[in-house]
């Protein structure tokens, strides 16, 4: 008989939220969030691209308010959440939905893409259930992130000694890495580093990590 540890009673029934169903509220809601936290700033255009299970209800059941909800940095179960659309309009953030047919590696799964000025981001979220989400591309880059581990997400110049110059501050520091992911757009341009931790007691490590040259944004996610 499998053994399984949970911290809390939420890991078992779920996250307070807003709306039927978990996966088109409260983990749609986590996707939007993340993305605004990974961007740094409310974008002023978003095109959402909605696949399967989302694409066919996310007017019903809440997803569409869910995800703009959270670009707005709100909580699965702020009480705005139910007039995100009307906000994201007053703010002059433009949103687009597409829904679309064909098949996708999982059926709750959304692509977001996101700009303000010359600045872009693309990212591909999963709501795997129970407001649990995972993050499975990044500008193009294919990674897993279950947002279940502490995880620092840094955008950074690809330029050399970056990697030691990361990991040399969380060694300073007594951060143990479990697992690190690095990926790049191309040769000399932006690259970004994602790094699971095996504790949450991070100090101010983000303030020293955001103070090394070259380094452009630094996201922790607990």
């Amino acid at each position: 008989m499998e053994n399984l540890r949970y911290k809390s009673v939420f890991d078992i029934i779920g996250p307070v939220m807003i709306g039927p169903s978990s996966s088109h509220t409260a983990g749609a809601a986590r996707i939007g969030k993340i993305v605004r936290s990974i961007f740094g700033e409310q974008p002023d255009t978003v095109d959402i691209y909605l696949y399967e299970s989302f694409a066919k209800t996310y007017r019903g059941h809440g997803t569409d308010i869910a995800l703009v909800g959270g670009l707005l940095d709100m909580e699965p179960d702020d009480e705005r959440l139910a007039d995100s659309l009307k906000i994201a309009h007053e703010q002059d953030m433009e949103v687009l939905f597409v829904p679309l047919k064909e098949k996708a590696e999982h059926p709750n799964l959304v692509k977001l893409l996101v700009s303000k000025g010359d600045r872009k981001l693309s990212v591909t979220g999963i709501s795997i259930g129970g407001g649990n989400i995972q993050i499975s591309e990044l500008n193009g880059f294919k990674i897993s992130l279950t947002m279940g581990t502490p995880t620092f997400i840094i955008v950074h110049q690809d330029v050399p000694g970056m990697i030691a110059k990361v990991t040399n501050l969380l060694s300073e520091t007594d951060i143990n890495i479990g697992t690190m992911t690095v990926t790049r757009e191309s040769k000399g341009e932006k690259a970004i580093m994602i790094i699971e931790i095996d504790h949450a007691d991070i100090g101010d490590i983000t303030m020293k990590l955001v103070q090394i040259p070259h380094i452009y944004s630094v996201n922790y996610f607990d």
